[in-house]
Formats: structure tokens, C-alpha cells, sequence
């Protein structure tokens, strides 16, 4: 089991007051709090290594570890080889990167297919790529009554048409863990890409692309407790057969073919911070041994970090099921939780998502509202005209007590 309140210590903005009182964060779903280990390493970077790259003095040789390093922190997160990470801004802007490269691929006799379930960065790169060359969009549908994809649909969508097939490991809305092994398996028997939006899911849960088979995956570190950057997977094959938009000076080779321009180093060196992090809690709550691996590491960090998130989910959405007037959007019976992550989409009868988002952060509740750009199911479950949902993200480092606190405030909102 994880200590929960050891771990706490360790994330300084946990113990930030606003109005002399301490927060509670459940906005994790937009970005996560930040380990101290990771603010240290940035700071380092900027204090004893800032330089830009491949100079023959020490500060540029320190920077060039520091990216190496970053690239092999990320493909042991992910699964995969360091020549197979790319480093960009944001998930959003290496999704737009890469699908430019692979529209080229496209014709007027393709098909992309898409979810209604999915964030718009893993939908509008795809719709506007297919757009240029001439290509059809298919839309695979969601179950509204479940918030999960509608299987059958997504089936349905990928014919021997399909040239890629875009859909998130998890939605940033309903919190709803999607099938991809089995959506990636139909899209390789029409010789289909996939390309996974791991943001929602990287925080939660362990990332394995070999496993999965995927041919590219991204995600976000400030959804896993580091900085402000992206980072995406993509096969060998891929990275060096696609054409990458790019200076003349490049490298012509993986990742540098990609990673045009001075990248943000002191991120990088954040983000290696916080994958050890993670890693460190497999050496400390979950079995693993300090000679082990990091990916190793990792695996045991998982297995600890969901089972404390199961119960935080159990805690919330039974909580939650008692207040009168809200309804919860999404999987919500104890058989499923395995088949969600540690977010919940609501709405309270007669008060706005706003209205909700106001008296919570009045008590120092920290918690989005909106429809989170995931534009599509917002449309497709009646609620985009509306305001949306109000969004409660949980992850390791939140209480039981937070939770309680949480819904004893909800409870509490008036209709208006």
C-alpha cells in the first residue's frame, strides 16, 4: 500500500495555502502537481547545464546527456527504444507534426477513422489531414448511456479502406478506459496505422507499445507529475520512412529528424525526474528491488499506484450516487472500475457545471468545468450547449478524506 501522506510531502504544492487554507486538487486531468525532484532537476539544468546542444565545451555536452537521458526515461515508460521517442510541446503539437508526414500517405480512396469519445487534438489532426488529400473521415460512435466506445461501430468503421485509425487509451471526459489492443488488432487486418492518445491514461496506469502493438502513442508529462512537454512513440519503420518537415541541418535519422529546433531542455530533464519518481515507488511501496530495471520499477509502481486509485474511484462515485440530483457520465458499477481511470464527469440537477466549479473552489476544491476540448461526446451526450461537465480527476497523491470533503460540498450546492 502506498503511504500516502509520505508521499504528499514530497509534492510542494500540496502544502500551498490560498486564503490561508490548503487546496485540494482535483483538476489533475488538466495537469497534475509537480514532485520536488523534478523542480530540482530543472533548476540543476538551468544552473549548471543551460547550453544549446552538440557544442564541444561542458555545458553543451551536460545538455546533450540530459536529452539522451530523456529519451531513454520515456521509452522505459512506454516500452520501446530511445531512438523511438520524439520530444515536442504538447501532445496536440506532435499529433499535428506527425499527422502532416503521414497525409502524404493519403488519397482520395482512403479512409481515417476516428472516435467520438476522443480528445480534438486526436480527432482534428486527422479530420483536417484527410480533408487536404481528399480522404473520408468515418466516425465511430459512444455508447451515451455508458460513456465507453461503441465497439460494434468502431468495428464497423475500419474496412480495407482504413489507412490510419485514431483513438484514445482513455477519455479525458468520461474517464473511460478503452479496448485499443483489440481496436489496434482489426486495424492490422486491413493494414491500418493507429495512432493512441495516452495523455488521460499515462497517469494512471503502465504503458507497454510493444504489447499493444500501436504505431505511435503519445502523451503529455504534466499529466504524470513533471513539466510542461509532450512525447510521442513511434515504430522505427515509421520515423525513418515518413518524410519530416524540417530544417536542411537536421539529422536525417530518429528522433533528431523530428525534433527540429532547440527543444525545451530543462523540461527534459524534469521529465526524466518524474519518471524515476514513479519509478521510486515501486522501490518503496511496491516490492521492487533498487538493483531491478527502471521499466521494472515501473511495472511494480503501477500495480500499487491502481489499486490506491480503485479505492479513491469506489470512494468518489459511491460518495457521489448519494447526492440527490447528480448524475455521474460514465461506468460507474464496481465490476468496471478496472475499465476506468480515477476521473468523473457530473452534473448536478439545477445548478450549472460553473455554479459547481465556483462553490468548490470557494472551499479551496480545485476542479474543472467545461467540456475539456473533448468537443465530440460533449456534443454527441447533449451537454456541449450547456456548459458541460463539471470534472473531478483523482490520482496517488489525493485522500480518502479529500474525496469526502469533495462530495460533502456538492451535496451541499443548492438548485438555483
Amino acid at each position: 500500500m502506498l503511504n500516502v501522506e509520505e508521499i504528499r510531502g514530497q509534492f510542494p504544492a500540496l502544502h500551498e495555502e490560498f486564503g490561508g487554507r490548503p487546496a485540494v486538487f482535483f483538476d489533475n486531468p488538466g495537469g497534475t502537481q509537480v514532485h520536488e525532484s523534478v523542480i530540482a532537476a530543472m533548476v540543476e539544468y538551468m544552473t549548471r547545464r543551460n547550453s544549446n546542444t552538440h557544442g564541444l565545451f561542458e555545458t553543451s555536452v551536460r545538455t546533450d546527456a540530459v536529452i539522451d537521458a530523456a529519451h531513454q526515461a520515456v521509452a522505459d515508460l512506454l516500452g520501446c527504444d530511445r531512438d523511438e521517442v520524439i520530444f515536442g510541446n504538447n501532445m496536440t503539437s506532435l499529433t499535428f507534426h506527425v499527422s502532416r508526414s503521414l497525409a502524404q500517405e493519403l488519397g482520395p480512396e482512403d479512409e481515417v477513422v476516428v472516435t467520438r469519445l476522443d480528445h480534438d487534438a486526436n480527432v482534428m489532426p486527422w479530420v483536417l489531414a484527410a480533408q487536404d488529400r481528399g480522404a473520408l473521415v468515418r466516425w465511430a460512435d459512444v455508447d451515451v448511456e455508458s460513456g465507453t466506445l461503441d465497439m460494434e461501430d468502431v468495428r464497423r468503421q475500419i474496412t480495407p479502406r482504413t489507412k490510419m485509425v485514431a483513438v484514445g487509451y482513455a477519455s479525458n471526459a468520461t474517464g473511460t478506459v478503452n479496448d485499443v489492443g483489440t481496436i489496434i488488432g482489426w486495424a492490422g487486418e486491413v493494414g491500418a496505422l493507429t495512432f493512441v492518445d495516452a495523455v488521460q491514461y499515462a497517469p494512471h496506469g503502465l504503458i507497454d507499445v510493444r504489447a499493444l502493438g500501436c504505431d505511435f502513442l503519445a502523451c503529455s508529462s504534466y499529466k504524470f507529475f513533471g513539466p510542461h512537454s509532450g512525447q510521442l512513440f513511434g515504430k522505427r519503420e515509421h520515423l525513418q520512412r515518413l518524410q519530416a518537415y524540417r530544417v536542411r541541418p537536421a539529422g536525417d535519422q530518429p528522433p533528431d529528424k523530428w525534433e527540429t529546433g532547440t527543444q525545451n531542455h530543462e523540461a527534459m530533464a524534469g521529465v526524466t525526474a518524474a519518471i524515476d519518481y514513479l519509478a521510486g515507488l515501486g522501490v518503496g511501496y511496491g516490492g521492487a528491488e533498487t538493483t531491478d530495471s527502471r521499466r521494472d520499477k515501473l511495472i511494480a509502481a503501477w500495480s500499487v499506484i491502481g489499486e490506491h486509485e480503485r479505492q479513491l474511484t469506489g470512494r468518489l462515485i459511491s460518495g457521489l450516487e448519494r447526492v440527490p440530483g447528480i448524475s455521474i457520465y460514465g461506468l460507474t458499477e464496481r465490476a468496471d472500475w478496472d475499465r476506468r481511470v480515477a476521473t468523473v464527469a457530473i452534473r448536478k440537477q439545477g445548478v450549472t457545471p460553473e455554479q459547481m466549479a465556483l462553490a468548490l473552489a470557494g472551499e479551496n476544491i480545485f476542479a474543472w468545468n467545461g467540456t475539456f476540448y473533448a468537443q465530440s461526446v460533449s456534443e454527441r451526450m447533449g451537454v456541449e450547449e450547456s456548459g458541460g461537465w463539471l470534472r473531478l480527476g483523482l490520482v496517488h497523491y489525493n485522500t480518502v478524506a479529500e474525496v469526502d470533503r469533495c462530495v460533502r460540498v456538492l451535496e451541499g450546492i443548492a438548485d438555483v
